[in-house]
């Protein structure tokens, strides 16, 4: 890997002095501290990360050189679904894909070369010339499974998440309006999305419902294996 870095820090010279960029020892420096990354980093992470190396750096201008980077190929700029923008190295000849937890946002890399071959066949197949893709998974990682209970109120269920109706809190009241509204022990239910007011929209036999916090609270639920 080394040797991979002495080669994009030859290549970030030349280019970077090439265009006439400015302040490029500072960006340079920049540079530096990205390659000693791993995973994916922020603008603000990788700013303190070149305080507390002693270097003094505006974040503004740490974004623009990460921003500069990516436009010039050293640099790779995810968004994911958290809003934010993460950078990754961009290592020429190299390209794996992401799973993303939804739990504690832990970003993790993999690569898969019979994927890869089978999404070219895809692409062949229907006469698709592909230049480029990306591949996202969103779920649960293996440390927060761990951690998680085995059975949970609906309330705390990630969208995309499919899940069985184990019981009904709330006593008999809770359980008539549940039954009646289309819920019964045994259903599987999927997560569709979950709204910013807290409502969750599920789905149960092809069919979605509208909960408010409260009664998903009431519905306790246990993950299906896949």
């Amino acid at each position: 890997m080394k040797q991979v870095h002495d080669q994009e820090k030859e290549q970030f010279k030349k280019l970077f002095k090439q265009e006439g960029i400015d302040r490029f020892e500072d960006r340079f420096t920049v540079l530096e501290a990205f390659l000693q990354t791993e995973g994916h980093v922020t603008a603000d992470e990788l700013t303190l990360q070149l305080f507390r190396n002693g270097h003094k750096l505006e974040s503004e201008f740490v974004r623009e050189t990460l921003k500069q980077m990516c436009n010039f190929g050293f640099a790779h700029q995810n968004r994911f679904d958290s809003g934010q923008f993460f950078y990754e190295h961009r290592h020429l000849g190299q390209h794996h894909d992401h799973m993303i937890c939804t739990k504690c946002r832990r970003i993790i890399e993999f690569e898969n070369p019979t994927l890869e071959a089978l999404q070219l066949q895809i692409a062949e197949a229907k006469g698709f010339h592909m230049l480029q893709h990306r591949m996202e998974i969103y779920g649960i990682c293996a440390e927060c499974s761990k951690t998680r209970e085995k059975r949970l109120p609906l309330v705390m269920a990630k969208p995309g998440e499919r899940l069985k109706i184990v019981d009904f809190s709330g006593g008999a009241s809770a359980r008539l309006r549940l039954t009646a509204m289309g819920f019964r022990l045994g259903d599987e239910i999927e997560v569709v999305t979950i709204q910013n007011t807290g409502q969750l929209v599920v789905a149960v036999d092809f069919k979605r419902y509208i909960l408010g916090r409260a009664m998903a609270q009431k519905i306790l639920v246990m993950p299906m294996k896949r």
